[in-house]
């Protein structure tokens, strides 16, 4: 496969919280317009490892290549860089509750365009992204007057603002009811057809991962245990994958 086709790359990452071995050896490649899920149980180490993708978390031992960039030498500044084509839905949305839909979106942008850029182009910026999520209308809301799902939808917009390469979901459809957490999934579906962005999913939801994944890898004992389809894992008759389908 060719390098410009891997946009995240792990290598024999190892992470541990004292005598907590969380990531033990683990590795993954994210190919270029790929849903990859990775499947755990939780406290496996799913979302640690998706901190430890763009810095929030260092690692012990291992590498990590983000669009063909080895974090471990970037400083800050190049981190800041290189996250706005990394774009992060976090589980708990992150939304700030005294700004309107209209300043969340626009406050990636205050960090990454210019002031002209600003003045120009981010009123479009901001209705292509709520028109995405089917949100336009919420645009001078409050995060308060939103449902849980509207605020996921708000959340991946601003996410899609800065139109990111990769998208790393943790968790996207948690705490929501199985309706609007198959809406979530659909829209995770059509943002990679529109986008063609890659995306590593962090998920437990066996509905969402079998809607959006293109592949799916099982993190058991701190490890990249095995790769395949979701179709091919349901059929595996290895009882360690097999208790994540009953």
């Amino acid at each position: 496969m060719e390098a410009k086709n891997i946009m995240i790359a792990v290598s024999k990452l190892n992470k541990s919280f004292g005598e907590n071995h969380v990531l033990r050896d683990f590795s993954m490649e994210l190919t270029k317009g790929e849903n990859l899920v990775i499947l755990g149980k939780s406290g496996s180490g799913k979302s640690v490892l998706i901190k430890c993708i763009i810095k929030l978390i260092e690692p012990d031992l291992g590498g990590i290549k983000v669009l063909d960039q080895d974090i471990s030498e970037l400083d800050q500044d190049e981190m800041d860089l290189l996250r706005k084509d990394v774009g992060f839905l976090f589980q708990s949305n992150a939304l700030y509750d005294s700004m309107t839909v209209r300043e969340n979106l626009e406050f990636p942008l205050r960090r990454h365009w210019t002031i002209e850029q600003r003045e120009k182009e981010a009123e479009a910026a901001v209705m292509e992204a709520l028109e995405d999520v089917g949100l336009s209308h919420t645009v001078n809301m409050m995060p308060a007057e939103l449902s849980g799902g509207m605020r996921k939808r708000i959340a991946l917009a601003r996410t899609l603002i800065l139109k990111p390469q990769v998208i790393l979901y943790d968790e996207p459809t948690t705490g929501l009811d199985p309706i609007t957490a198959r809406e979530i999934s659909e829209l995770m579906i059509s943002i990679q057809d529109k986008y063609k962005a890659s995306s590593v999913i962090i998920s437990h939801d066996m509905n969402c991962i079998r809607m959006t994944s293109n592949r799916v890898i099982t993190l058991i004992e701190g490890r990249n245990y095995v790769a395949d389809t979701y179709d091919n894992l349901m059929k595996s008759t290895d009882p360690k994958v097999s208790e994540f389908f009953r």
